[in-house]
């Protein structure tokens, strides 16, 4: 059996331990045989993980070195320095050729390990800039649901860790046992680790009770129609050059780009809630014209329209206005 070893560090988020736990565990051979073994371990025997649980682990670190695969989990924020010897199990499970995963902001601990050094990873999309800053020899990519160097894997948010999972089912074992362990998982086995975390696509800001605060929402109500900087600047009294650095001030942004995460949020809410066809929610967002859509959206969100709606509709029996 294909033994997979979770590493629990004090503070560990229970989501990010479970979801591989559970997945790995769920694996099935064609015949039924479970491919996999999966044990916990950790420093000590009792763990206080996030949310107030304590965990009580049977296996010590020396479970890295009898492992095929370690994966090691995120943990909350204010979070115990890591030991040092949790960092050479680490390194020394590396050293052995051992498969290495990270879930979530657990590659915080692989990139102070040094396991990330010259490689490409990625984490949670919110921590992305903090990995980036602390560990510069580290090539992050925040916009992916995994990246697979081959022996040292990374994966974005929790969830990403049950595509991440599924991608190294497929890998062991191929596609037929991967897709069973999807089913299982009610999770579905195509998307790909190049997909662009959603998430990171919120709705622009609006900075409430700014003096910007009109012209923003005038903005959001003629997405439809063009909407030229002059527009804008003439709508909030000012020059082009004093509303552009007003704007930014206030919103981080150029009013452009402002004006196409809009665009682009709109967009995605109506794919999520509405069955209207790509050509009409490229009018109702604002952009040229169909082929203009389905570029700026694939470079903004990381997808065409069609397998965004694909992941996030709705299924709504009738259109749904924008909001």
């Amino acid at each position: 059996m294909h033994s997979v070893a979770i590493l629990v560090l004090d503070r560990v988020v229970p989501f990010d331990m479970a979801a591989p736990m559970q997945v790995f565990d769920w694996t099935r051979l064609p015949d039924g045989r479970r491919p996999y073994r999966v044990r916990l371990c950790a420093e000590t025997p009792e763990v206080p993980a996030d949310g107030g649980l304590t965990l009580r682990v049977d296996r010590g670190l020396e479970a890295l070195a009898d492992a095929d695969t370690v994966i090691v989990p995120g943990r909350a924020e204010g979070a115990p320095p890591l030991s040092p010897a949790v960092l050479a199990a680490l390194r020394g499970a590396a050293e052995a050729g051992t498969r290495i995963a990270s879930v979530c902001v657990g590659a915080f601990v692989l990139a102070e390990a040094g396991l990330l050094d010259g490689l490409r990873a990625t984490t949670h999309w919110a921590a992305a800039e903090q990995l980036a800053a602390a560990h510069p020899l580290v090539e992050v990519q925040p916009d992916v649901l995994y990246v697979d160097n081959g022996q040292i894997l990374t994966s974005a948010g929790a969830a990403a860790a049950l595509d991440l999972c599924l991608h190294m089912i497929r890998r062991d074992l191929g596609s037929v046992v991967a897709a069973s362990a999807a089913r299982m998982s009610v999770m579905p086995l195509e998307r790909e680790g190049g997909q662009a975390q959603f998430i990171v696509h919120e709705h622009p800001p609006v900075p409430r009770g700014s003096d910007l605060e009109p012209v923003l929402d005038w903005i959001e109500d003629n997405l439809a129609h063009e909407v030229a900087l002059a527009a804008m600047a003439a709508r909030a009294g000012m020059s082009e050059r004093t509303f552009s650095r007003r704007f930014r001030e206030q919103t981080g942004t150029t009013p452009l780009q402002w004006l196409l995460r809009a665009r682009v949020r709109r967009a995605q809410y109506l794919l999520e809630n509405s069955d209207y066809t790509v050509e009409r929610i490229a009018q109702q967002a604002g952009f040229g014209s169909p082929t203009a859509f389905r570029e700026r959206f694939r470079k903004v969100v990381g997808t065409t329209p069609h397998a965004y709606r694909s992941a996030f509709h709705g299924r709504r029996t009738a259109p749904a206005a924008h909001p």
